[in-house]
């Protein structure tokens, strides 16, 4: 078997010698593509699809689902900063009833089916008050995450101590509620208005006055905002509200706008906004021709008269004379010889003009002055010189931009200049040391260290290959430079012969070729082996 073995070989050896250099390098392409071609099917053939099994978890429940998972054999594997844990795609619908049979994920927060497993006898009233409490937040922000847009939600109520007394009246509960909120996401007034009064239901005796709304940003969510919309602004409270609705506004716009640039929780953004609230009505009458060109109207009516009269007659002349007592006023006699010419023209033309008649309400609501102060962390928080001066700049444009346009321009008739917006704008680059920090929210992970130990053991062994392949390529090319000797036919003689022949003289030759040239000598054996 291994002499069959050693004739094959021997014969790719010679056939691999007998090929050229271009030759050799198409037939190693030729299986390199074929390994390949293997490789990547197998790959596919054998790849399996992992899709998440549950996402937004906790490191704690993350590794209950895990230690699961690994006891019953299935491949998973963790994502997102250990906040998503992911499972072959043709067992996650069996393996979501499996670990809920078996109460996985477990969250650590005490729910209302605590009690149901775990109360006793021996539960004090204090210990049962402490319970109750804690499950009713969880239960409450187990209702809240499921909004639409919220990520995750911490709760906090406060719950009075009831009087000793049945006179003592009750005193309210209080509630404060931190949002996770999905990147860019906004509420709308009416989701606001539900989720006040999700919280103030789901609370004995807590009003929403009592309840406090805030998110990851410091965005304050306040009920009352559009009460007082209909008011004319006369009121101090009404006032007051539009202010902060003005300010609210311009902070939204400015974090969603930062938060898109430098990243969520990178900026915090502070609006202060002067609000006119003075309602002004001006009535106006004008009277336009309607040819301004020519300043005229447009003509209605039109009247031309013309007299003319030429002629001789008597004069009116003489001297008056007396009457009687009885009549009243003086005649005169007429004159005689005088002659007279009369001409009279006379043209009317009536002209219709434009009427206008304007009344001008303006809007109580302009803002007279407004500023905005900008906190951004650098990208390095222990180095503010992280953050380029250009960026910067550009934040300082774009926020003096939005005072430009913001900005009421009739009380100083011109546009502000760049020392009233530099005077408007501030942005300060400092480390945060007081952000809210959630569970779930996906770590910065870096690169696990047994990945670089597998890529410089992988890198380390195709530095090897290429050594081992350049000394046998080396070694080929000196066993293609070494004469070949000519074959002798292998002949033993007697060794009782003694005498000097031809085939004596070969074999001391073959001897002494095998003393100083064992390799050339192996190499001729094998030749005559494969041959035989």
């Amino acid at each position: 078997m291994n002499e069959t073995v050693m004739t094959y070989l021997n014969k790719i050896k010679l056939f691999w010698m007998s090929q050229t250099k271009k030759q050799k390098l198409n037939y190693m392409g030729l299986l390199l593509l074929l390994a390949l071609v293997i490789g990547v099917s197998s790959y596919f053939a054998t790849r399996t699809t992992l899709v998440p099994l549950y996402s937004n978890l906790s490191p704690s429940e993350t590794g209950q689902i895990k230690q699961s998972l690994d006891a019953k054999g299935i491949q998973n594997q963790i994502a997102d900063g250990g906040s998503t844990i992911e499972v072959p795609d043709n067992v996650v619908d069996s393996l979501k009833v499996q670990l809920a049979a078996e109460g996985l994920p477990k969250s650590g927060s005490i729910d209302y089916s605590f009690f149901s497993q775990n109360a006793g006898l021996g539960t004090t009233d204090n210990e049962f008050n402490v319970l109750k409490l804690d499950a009713m937040q969880t239960e409450l922000s187990n209702l809240i995450k499921g909004i639409d847009g919220v990520q995750d939600a911490k709760v906090m109520i406060t719950l009075p101590d009831k009087g000793i007394f049945v006179t003592d009246k009750d005193q309210q509960a209080s509630a404060s509620v931190v949002l996770n909120l999905k990147p860019g996401y906004q509420f709308r007034d009416d989701q606001v208005t539900a989720l006040y009064n999700l919280v103030s239901k789901s609370v004995p005796n807590l009003p929403t006055d009592n309840i406090v709304i805030t998110d990851q940003y410091f965005n304050y969510y306040d009920l009352n905002k559009n009460k007082n919309s209909g008011v004319d602004g006369s009121t101090f409270a009404s006032q007051v509200e539009v202010r902060k609705q003005v300010e609210r506004d311009v902070q939204q716009q400015v974090q969603t706008m930062l938060g898109t640039l430098m990243g969520q929780g990178k900026a915090v953004v502070s609006v202060t906004a002067d609000v006119d609230f003075n309602q002004e009505t001006d009535t106006e009458n004008l009277v336009e021709p309607v040819d301004k060109d020519n300043m005229k109207g447009i003509a209605i009516s039109a009247e031309n008269i013309s007299e003319t009269y030429s002629g001789t007659g008597n004069p009116v002349g003489g001297t008056p004379q007396s009457q009687s007592t009885s009549d009243t006023g003086t005649s005169y006699v007429a004159g005689s010889n005088s002659n007279g010419d009369y001409e009279k023209i006379d043209n009317k033309v009536n002209y219709e003009v434009n009427r206008i008649h304007k009344q001008i309400v303006q809007s109580p609501y302009k803002i007279r002055d407004l500023g905005i102060q900008v906190m951004v962390e650098p990208p390095n928080p222990k180095n503010p010189k992280s953050l380029p001066k250009s960026t910067v700049n550009d934040i300082t444009k774009i926020l003096g931009t939005i005072v430009r346009t913001s900005v009421d321009k009739t009380e100083t008739g011109k546009a502000l200049t760049n020392a009233d917006i530099k005077n408007r704008v501030v942005v300060s680059v400092q480390p945060f040391n007081g952000k809210t920090n959630f569970t779930n929210q996906v770590a910065q992970t870096s690169i696990p260290w047994w990945i670089y130990l597998i890529g410089g053991l992988l890198l380390l062994v195709i530095v090897l290959l290429l050594i081992l392949f350049m000394r046998a390529r080396k070694k080929r090319k000196l066993e293609e430079e070494t004469p070949v000797i000519p074959e002798v036919p292998l002949y033993v003689p007697d060794v009782n012969e003694e005498q000097e022949n031809e085939n004596s003289l070969r074999r001391k030759q073959l001897e002494k070729m095998a003393k100083e040239n064992p390799e050339d000598f192996a190499k001729l054996l094998r030749t005559w082996i494969a041959e035989d």
